[in-house]
């Protein structure tokens, strides 16, 4: 290893550009969200709409990835993809997921967590459609986390799919779809100096009305 340990536990960041108060949110946790993420879009964070998805199997086992954010609302936040690939697999035997936005230039970071479903068909196959030729010949040329012998098993039959449906519409593959993560707990962060952040956490209530609390950084 090149790098010593010294150079790494030095790295630090004092976090000084905004603060986060109780005062200053908005009661419902969606509103929040939403007035971040413009935020982040005005500021031109790159992808604000990246975010890690942890999933895990039905022992306990967890796996992490980065995903595009799709749609979100007052029903969830949603994200497309294969559904037989690992974290596909691991929702349906465990249908319960957290994610994470950090956008860095603003020294925020939000988490989420929840129950997850999968989307409609209606609204899978109305996303699919609206995507790029290229993306939808690529769901389906990849056989989403399996294992492959080189890159050219995947050139090769983006070649001969390009060739199928070079006239064609390209229809959506039944293996391909979105999921809505349904939170019931929704975190927001904001660095501030000497380490002591900002946290308020939305947890939601038995009559799916919203609470907020601070929680210690």
């Amino acid at each position: 290893m090149s790098i010593e340990k010294s150079t790494i536990q030095n790295l630090r960041q004092d976090y000084r550009s905004a603060s986060l108060s109780k005062s200053d949110i908005d009661k419902n946790p969606f509103q929040q969200f939403s007035k971040w993420f413009k935020e982040a879009l005005n500021a031109k964070v790159t992808e604000p709409n990246a975010m890690t998805i942890a999933t895990s199997s039905k022992n306990g086992i967890p796996s992490a990835r980065i995903v595009l954010l799709k749609e979100f609302d007052e029903n969830g936040f949603v994200f497309y993809t294969n559904y037989n690939s690992q974290k596909g697999k691991e929702l349906e035997e465990n249908p319960h997921a957290a994610l994470i936005f950090f956008w860095g230039d603003l020294e925020r970071q939000i988490r989420i967590e929840g129950t997850v479903e999968k989307v409609t068909e209606e609204e899978a196959t109305e996303y699919f459609n609206s995507r790029p030729k290229g993306s939808q010949l690529g769901a389906h040329t990849s056989p989403q986390s399996e294992t492959i012998p080189n890159r050219s098993f995947l050139e090769y039959k983006l070649a001969d799919l390009e060739k199928e449906y070079h006239y064609k519409d390209i229809p959506k593959p039944s293996h391909w779809g979105g999921y809505r993560v349904i939170p019931n707990k929704i975190e927001f962060w904001q660095g501030r100096t000497s380490r002591l952040h900002d946290r308020i956490v939305y947890l939601k209530n038995n009559d799916q009305s919203w609470r907020f609390e601070r929680l210690a950084p």
